[in-house]
């Protein structure tokens, strides 16, 4: 991620209501994110103001109206916050990251399956 932002889990449903359509007014935002989430559309304003004081978010006016785009992208920012928790929480580790969920939670044939392949290919590359 080019510069790192904090982002709260109730501003991330407001990026990722952006994220998913591209530039949307606020209140397709709104429409998109309020109901789901028990908000007023307030609320939404808000949380589109926090993003744009810390720079994940930019407004332009345009076709008569004002849209919102995101300024970071969905993956920048799914590596960031997958860094800061494996960094918190298993000290930069991924084995024992791997070793938690595989152990705390039940793992399907199919999820054995794409870890198998992930590793298998990981293997590939390092040839």
């Amino acid at each position: 991620m080019k510069k790192k932002i904090q982002i709260s889990a109730a501003e991330s449903q407001v990026m990722e209501a952006v994220w998913r359509k591209g530039p949307q007014t606020p209140d397709d935002i709104i429409a998109a994110t309020a109901a789901a989430n028990g908000w007023g559309a307030g609320t939404v304003r808000t949380l589109i103001t926090r993003l744009l004081r810390k720079g994940a978010l930019a407004g332009t006016r345009r076709d008569g109206g004002y849209f919102y785009h995101p300024l970071i992208s969905r993956a920048d920012y799914v590596q960031s916050e997958s860094q800061n928790l494996l960094d918190r929480l298993f000290q930069g580790q991924v084995a024992p990251f791997v070793a938690h969920f595989a152990t705390q939670r039940t793992l399907s044939a199919a999820d054995l399956k794409k870890l198998k392949k992930l590793i298998e290919e990981l293997e590939d590359e390092d040839d």
